[in-house]
């Protein structure tokens, strides 16, 4: 694995950035939009998983940023739960469903394989 100097530079995080920008623009319209709540725990788990790994980056310990990222992994699967939740209600189609269930699954794919690098 080549050296990390930034959380930036960790393909999970960029792929958890990604998660949330298309998660952001996928709640911004229609019916999603006005359901606040569960606009607002989608964003939210979506950020999580970005900024957990941001912030398990600058951790003193492995131990201590592989807690971090098993968070950032979770907040990827509950993306996933939330994204049936809105497929269920109508408020995204089929395709919107696996497009951005598939990103969810290759964020929590590297964030779990960083983690099992670092144990």
């Amino acid at each position: 694995m080549a050296f990390i100097e930034r959380f930036e530079d960790i393909r999970g995080w960029q792929e958890a950035r990604m998660l949330t920008q298309r998660v952001y623009a996928l709640t911004a319209e229609g019916q999603f939009a006005r359901d606040f709540g569960l606009r607002d725990q989608i964003r939210r788990a979506a950020v999580s998983a970005m900024t957990n790994i941001a912030e398990g980056f600058d951790c003193d310990s492995k131990r201590e940023f592989a807690r971090f990222l098993g968070i950032a992994r979770r907040s990827s699967v509950e993306v996933q739960s939330l994204l049936y939740v809105a497929r269920d209600a109508g408020y995204i189609s089929h395709d919107e469903f696996q497009t951005h269930y598939k990103q969810a699954t290759k964020t929590k794919a590297l964030i779990g394989a960083l983690k099992h690098s670092i144990t």
